[in-house]
């Protein structure tokens, strides 16, 4: 946005900015902390770098559908709109149940667009608007990305005996991505 009228504040120009603690962070990113949850510590650090990933491509997707229901168009405008609104909504829920599953590990779970956008496996979608079709392939393009490492790392883990991890991968994200699918494909027939 190279001609842009916005101003951006700069310190001397607040009145009283805002500075990040003199202490720092209380943990950094790629360490993880042992919580006592009857787990081997490589195998909780393994399942927080999966999570990780799947994390940042969950958002990813979150956000794609948000994108879409904005930018919505054409003869079934009105039900996509609705749709890529509850899809939305059910990513968000992983978003926060991923997360916190990183958190319970010991671990530190992404959290910031710029972080998310370097590790997501999802292709970046252009800032322009799409039609309708473009928007769905892009949706389940994005949906199979996380459905397949979502698979490894659900045996993975279980092979492992990290059982908390493989159930919300396979209750939550799983069956949940498979669903939205099937929604979603319905709108190519």
């Amino acid at each position: 946005m190279p001609n842009s009228t916005i101003t951006r504040p700069v310190d001397s120009n607040l009145k009283e900015p805002v500075t990040p603690s003199k202490r720092g962070e209380t943990q950094s990113f790629n360490v993880s902390r042992r919580n006592p949850l009857a787990l081997d510590a490589s195998v909780a650090a393994g399942s927080i770098d999966n999570l990780n990933q799947l994390l940042a491509d969950t958002c990813t997707l979150r956000d794609l559908y948000k994108k879409h229901h904005w930018q919505a168009s054409g003869p079934n405008f009105y039900s996509l709109h609705l749709l890529f609104d509850k899809h939305f909504t059910e990513q968000a829920g992983l978003v926060d149940l991923l997360a916190e599953r990183v958190q319970t590990l010991g671990g530190v779970s992404l959290a910031m667009a710029h972080d998310i956008a370097e590790v997501t496996l999802v292709p970046r979608a252009p800032k322009d608007r799409e039609g309708t079709e473009s928007q769905i392939l892009r949706l389940l393009q994005a949906h199979e990305i996380i459905l397949l490492e979502a698979r490894t790392m659900a045996r993975n883990s279980a092979d492992k005996g990290d059982f908390g991890t493989n159930d919300i991968i396979v209750s939550d994200v799983i069956r949940t991505n498979e669903l939205q699918v099937w929604f979603v494909a319905e709108h190519m027939q």
